[in-house]
């Protein structure tokens, strides 16, 4: 890290912390409270050969590691800052309580560090879509003349970048902050913020479904300027109007439909806000057309709109917002075209790791041969396959739980052919690829939104969308389609 100043009301030097797990984040945050002065405590449930490892590394600078006892409460713990993968019912969270001991996650931390007339925040969160809006995001304030950066559950920690010299001079932070990570940052007050969708995920972590918006809606908490919600998603408007906000706050919606007063949607073909515009009741600035958007699925068009509503929030003009979202092309394996094959085109959105992220995929392309399938994470796919259904030529299931997927189908589309491949090996999506093109027809999409996890046949999904695009390349060289 660099040597930015960072300045809290807190006294840290001598004060007790204890980190909760190591790993990307519980690293870092035990490096920069030791460098704070603060008496630093890391406890980690594993004892691994890496973790040993790590814990060398760290006890070398002067840090205390506890391995194989993430549980106990080490004496005298003043605060513990924990990574965003505990689960709130860990028993050393149970012990904290009992013993009045405050509980913060890395976000938390980065905001009580934040320096003196240190960047505003613009943040997303959501089910779905969050890297995608907050890159389009940056990439709007970026041609708006802002020196700005994409961080948070992005893949930059905030800690980074309120410690790190490279991001000091930075007018504002584009920030990704996932359900994780809310709920163990309580004081965190965003300039703008935005929740793009809700849909069941994490369950297991949140304990429900109520829990796990609750969570998401604390990044609307202490907001200044701009409350963005999806007109097509209820849940966020209620969490809009469930929190405390700075007074002349506003409730600004997005929508795929012709958009109200306070709003921004698409008037044929166009982005259009009706929110930040004098006499919105009757005006509306136009922003960007949807084939500025790539690519220019439903789902897509909907994360730009939530971007510009931010950016817009942040005094950004209109130029800029098309500029912006012109310039933006989508990390891999995020509905991807790969290749056209004798008039089939294959698209990778292997990013679809649930229900919600893979309906929204569906709907964007007809007739599909769908390939789906892997570890299911204890999601149903009644409702997937049901709205789905008449735009489905085929299905080729691979992975773990693809069985669930399977009954799903005979139950609401019985007369769709399905492939079932009974195979976890490397050439697995070779085959399914293969079945995937004997299926379809020229003018169809050969469509990876496979529902479910890869951890079943794959490292990550990047590595399942890497097997897609090469099988599909495969097929393209021996013309075998």
């Amino acid at each position: 890290m660099g040597s930015r100043e960072v300045t809290d009301q807190l006294d840290w030097n001598g004060k007790k912390v204890t980190v909760a797990g190591l790993g990307v984040s519980g690293i870092p945050a035990a490096r920069v409270l030791h460098g704070l002065g603060a008496l630093v405590t890391v406890v980690n449930d594993g004892d691994d050969e890496r973790s040993r490892v790590q814990a060398a590394d760290l006890e070398a600078e002067g840090i205390t590691v506890r391995l194989g006892d993430g549980a106990t409460l080490p004496s005298g713990t003043e605060l513990i800052v924990t990574t965003p993968g505990w689960r709130p019912d860990k028993p050393l969270f149970a012990a904290a309580a009992e013993a009045g001991v405050e509980v913060w996650g890395d976000v938390e931390l980065a905001w009580r560090l934040r320096g003196p007339g240190a960047a505003p925040w613009l943040a997303v969160t959501g089910t779905n879509g969050k890297t995608t809006t907050v890159r389009m995001l940056a990439s709007i304030l970026e041609a708006a003349g802002l020196r700005t950066a994409a961080v948070g559950n992005i893949g930059v920690s905030l800690l980074d970048a309120v410690c790190d010299e490279t991001y000091r001079d930075l007018d504002v932070l584009a920030v990704e902050l996932s359900s994780y990570q809310l709920h163990w940052a309580p004081s965190v007050r965003a300039h703008s913020a935005a929740v793009l969708n809700l849909a069941p995920d994490h369950l297991d972590w949140h304990g429900s479904m109520e829990a796990y918006a609750a969570d998401k809606g604390r990044i609307y908490e202490g907001n200044q300027i701009a409350c963005v919600y999806n007109v097509a998603d209820k849940v966020t408007e209620d969490l809009v109007r469930e929190a405390d906000v700075e007074e002349g706050c506003r409730a600004i919606g997005f929508t795929l439909g012709t958009p109200g007063p306070s709003q921004l949607g698409v008037v044929e073909g166009i982005l259009v806000d009706r929110a930040f515009v004098e006499n919105r009741q009757k005006n509306a600035q136009e922003l960007a057309e949807v084939a500025d958007v790539q690519p220019p699925a439903p789902h897509n068009i909907a994360n730009a709109l939530a971007a510009a509503a931010l950016a817009r929030a942040f005094g950004v003009d209109a130029k800029a917002v098309r500029d912006g979202l012109k310039a933006f092309r989508p990390d891999p394996h995020r509905i991807e075209l790969v290749e056209e094959v004798q008039g089939v085109t294959y698209v990778d959105d292997s990013k679809a790791t649930n229900t919600h992220a893979a309906e929204a995929s569906l709907a964007a392309y007809d007739p599909i041969v769908w390939i789906a399938g892997g570890l299911a994470k204890g999601a149903a796919f009644d409702e997937l396959v049901q709205r789905s259904a008449k735009r489905l030529r085929g299905v080729v299931l691979i992975g773990a739980d693809r069985a669930l997927i399977r009954e799903a189908l005979a139950r609401h589309a019985p007369e769709v052919p399905v492939v079932d491949l009974d195979r976890t090996d490397t050439g697995a999506m070779s085959e399914a690829v293969r079945e995937a093109a004997r299926l379809a027809r020229p003018g169809d999409t050969v469509l990876l939104a496979p529902a479910c996890a890869s951890m079943d046949m794959f490292t990550n999904y990047n590595k399942r969308g890497e097997a897609f695009a090469d099988a599909v390349r495969a097929l393209a060289a021996t013309g075998d389609a």
